[in-house]
């Protein structure tokens, strides 16, 4: 079955592109509404103390570190005349929509504990749901083409999508939501965005192929050798603090927002909430056009070298305007900032992804996108848990009062003053963090080209061998020595596919 071709007829038009990028409709877009209106929910809906609601999200990602490397795992496994991963796509695309909008019932309990738990499993359902349309879709490029030029046309689509997602999550929410003491809001918001995740992820399932690949032959109980194999690459290390620092920025302007606009300037009622995020979203979209031809004339890591500072010094200027009073024009400038930044961030992130599962076979000689995508799947879901779970220990730690934030009361000044902190100088550290990172990584264009040219030496289907520069090329990007290179041992699992 190998080479032959499942969905689909190959096209790498604007069609196809748009097919596959829609996928991130529900990558980009979930993680804003979680990010931004969940920790809302359980504390001003429902009264949950901030610091348990900021334990949900991360509680649900100790749970992604096992049910991720199982899904790379069962997705590399997999035998479908559908093409392993679009068939888990085509399963994914249900169960994620329905287990996101069970997240928002109203449950109350005179007992917090017992509150806790409901929400704790609502959360781990979602986080499932997710996993098993992420997974297969994460991996699902490298299997549809090799070029390396198409690829970054491809992710730049993905980008476009994950960005219109954060922009429709990011503004639908606040107009629906305009009580945010009120859960029926929350609840009517969730079944709407369940409709348009469904219809997004379909689309994937019916617009993309799939070269069709003999299974990998492991067993399930070598999922977690094999997740932590990945690990091997250095350039998949790079490659994760890639995606934490760039990811966890974001996921704490989104996260914070809501309190930054209540609390701290006063104007969700004014709609200021709903201005900050269409402008964020707006710049991020127009950020996507400015840096795709930069991308894919320059390389993945110049995006990021250009879009992270942008970033950085849109971040740090809110400082001058995180008081009530503050003019809307000066926010909203700084927020174009952050959005045209993010956009070049994100762009280089998501497309160097792509790019792991080569190196990942040059190391093990198995080719596992799977196994690639589900750590990368789980890095994100990390950064997301991560930084609730840092939002709610922050909040409780500068004072925040969810008593007074139910019953409508806005917070002291010292703890405005704390919110307002937070949401400036921890995403300030991550950005800092994501450019020392981007100096380090390894791979642009040029080093990729020596990747491929080597596994096909490997494979037989090029002929010569690897020259001295070439060999320290690939040193310096898996981190290994060119003689352990191309060895299944490097796999971490006893039996390989033959």
């Amino acid at each position: 079955m190998k080479g032959e071709i499942s969905g689909r007829k190959p096209s790498y038009g604007f069609f196809s592109q748009n097919a596959y990028g829609m996928g991130e409709f529900l990558g980009g877009g979930c993680f804003v509404i979680i990010n931004s209106f969940f920790a809302v929910f359980l504390t001003k809906a429902l009264g949950m103390p901030t610091a348990l609601a900021g334990t949900i999200p991360m509680i649900g990602k100790i749970w992604d570190a096992v049910t991720d490397p199982i899904m790379g795992n069962i997705t590399d496994r997999t035998r479908s005349r559908l093409g392993p991963k679009r068939l888990y796509i085509l399963i994914g695309s249900i169960a994620a929509p329905i287990t996101f909008v069970l997240m928002w019932l109203k449950v109350t309990s005179p007992s917090v504990t017992m509150m806790y738990l409901f929400y704790v499993v609502m959360y781990c359902l979602f986080s499932t749901g997710f996993t098993i349309f992420a997974v297969p879709y994460g991996g699902l490029l490298p299997d549809m083409m090799d070029d390396y030029t198409m690829r970054a046309k491809f992710s730049n689509m993905r980008m476009v999508w994950s960005t219109l997602g954060a922009m429709v999550c990011g503004l639908v929410p606040t107009l629906m939501i305009r009580d945010n003491l009120n859960p029926a809001q929350y609840l009517r918001c969730a079944a709407l965005f369940g409709v348009l995740f469904f219809i997004t992820c379909i689309t994937v399932f019916f617009g993309t192929w799939e070269r069709q690949k003999e299974p990998v032959r492991s067993t399930l109980k070598e999922s977690f050798p094999q997740a932590m194999s990945v690990f091997r690459s250095r350039s998949f290390c790079l490659f994760m603090a890639l995606y934490l620092f760039g990811q966890c920025g974001m996921d704490f302007i989104s996260g914070m927002a809501v309190y930054y606009v209540d609390d701290v300037l006063n104007g969700y009622q004014n709609g200021y909430f709903t201005y900050i995020m269409g402008v964020l979203m707006g710049a991020q979209l127009i950020g996507m056009a400015i840096f795709g031809p930069v991308m894919s004339h320059s390389s993945k890591k110049m995006t990021i070298m250009i879009g992270a500072p942008v970033r950085l010094a849109g971040i740090l200027g809110m400082l001058a305007v995180s008081h009530e009073g503050a003019g809307l024009v000066p926010i909203l400038a700084f927020t174009a900032l952050v959005g045209l930044g993010n956009a070049g961030c994100l762009t280089g992130i998501f497309a160097i992804m792509a790019d792991m599962t080569d190196v990942d076979e040059l190391i093990t000689s198995i080719r596992r996108p799977g196994i690639v995508s589900s750590m990368a799947t789980f890095i994100r879901k990390i950064s997301s848990g991560l930084s609730a779970a840092a939002i709610g220990f922050l909040l409780a730690a500068v004072g925040y009062d969810e008593i007074a934030a139910n019953a409508g009361i806005r917070q002291s000044a010292a703890t405005q003053h704390g919110i307002a902190m937070v949401f400036v100088f921890a995403p300030a550290v991550l950005t800092l963090l994501l450019i020392i990172a981007n100096l380090f990584f390894p791979i642009t264009k040029k080093e990729f080209q020596t990747v491929q040219d080597d596994i096909a030496r490997r494979k037989g289907e090029k002929p010569g061998a690897a020259t001295e520069e070439e060999r320290k090329i690939l040193e310096t990007v898996t981190g290994l020595s060119y003689g352990a290179l191309w060895n299944p041992a490097n796999a971490g699992m006893h039996k390989t596919a033959e």
